[in-house]
């Protein structure tokens, strides 16, 4: 199994709109930052997306993403969840499971109340089935084989959910790991973290904090993810390697593949 970062900018996305700073006009593709997103993908086929952001069509696209089993939504930023409608594509024949946290759930339906009304035959919309998990439904869930442990972190006062599957966790857009989620993350290998710059952020994990969470999971590699036009993928490298000396830490880039197990 592998897990395909599909998207690893911030809200914004880089280049950020209007902006002419030198990671925007950067040439290195790793400075091109989608909308935060990733797929886990099984050997046999199984596709698990998780969040699909307002550039999913075109992360499917470059990904050549042809089958989605279940979707996983850490939150309902818009950031996260405003692709959902071009999920339909994946929903003609069967429905698609979505699970989040309860209260994301209920953004979700009023944000995308078309979908759930009765409509005219031909108005295309994806055909979802929405499922709560975590806060309030704690414990790992089974998708079809795949066991997926939902990770309770919070965003400011969001509740937000990061995922494990296997040896490898998927944390972005948090500032607060609680106590309980730690025992959830022991023996984790591979973790992607929110880091999204070096100064402070009032709902994300800047560049130290994040170190200092990954410290405390102790993974074999982590990557940054959630970042955003402060530094480039190059910098970030550099201030890693001056204060995080001899940690397999790296920014995360559209495109990375991890090795699940």
């Amino acid at each position: 199994m592998e897990l395909e970062i599909l998207g690893s900018g911030t809200s914004h996305g880089i280049p950020v709109i209007g902006c002419d700073c030198p990671v925007c006009a950067s040439n290195d593709s790793r400075d091109n930052r989608m909308r935060t997103s990733a797929v886990f993908r099984r050997d046999d086929g199984q596709t698990i997306l998780i969040d699909a952001g307002p550039e999913f069509r075109l992360q499917a696209l470059r990904a050549r993403i042809k089958r989605i089993d279940a979707v996983l939504i850490t939150h309902s930023h818009a950031d996260h969840v405003h692709g959902i409608d071009d999920l339909r594509i994946f929903t003609h024949t069967s429905g698609m499971r979505l699970f989040a946290e309860a209260s994301n759930l209920e953004d979700i339906r009023d944000r995308f109340s078309y979908v759930f009304k009765e409509t005219q035959t031909g108005g295309g919309k994806p055909r979802l089935s929405l499922i709560p998990v975590g806060m309030e439904n704690p414990g790992p869930i089974d998708i079809d084989g795949t066991r997926i442990v939902p990770i309770p972190l919070m965003h400011g006062i969001v509740p937000v959910l990061g995922w494990r599957i296997g040896d490898t966790a998927y944390l972005t857009d948090c500032n607060l790991i609680p106590e309980p989620s730690f025992a959830l993350l022991a023996g984790v290998r591979n973790l992607v973290i929110g880091a999204l710059r070096l100064r402070p952020h009032s709902t994300h994990f800047n560049f130290p904090e994040a170190v200092k969470a990954i410290d405390r999971i102790a993974p074999d590699r982590a990557w940054f993810i959630h970042i955003c036009h402060d530094f480039s993928h190059i910098q970030i490298q550099e201030w890693l390697k001056i204060n995080a000396p001899g940690k397999k830490i790296e920014p995360a880039h559209d495109g990375l593949r991890i090795t699940v197990r």
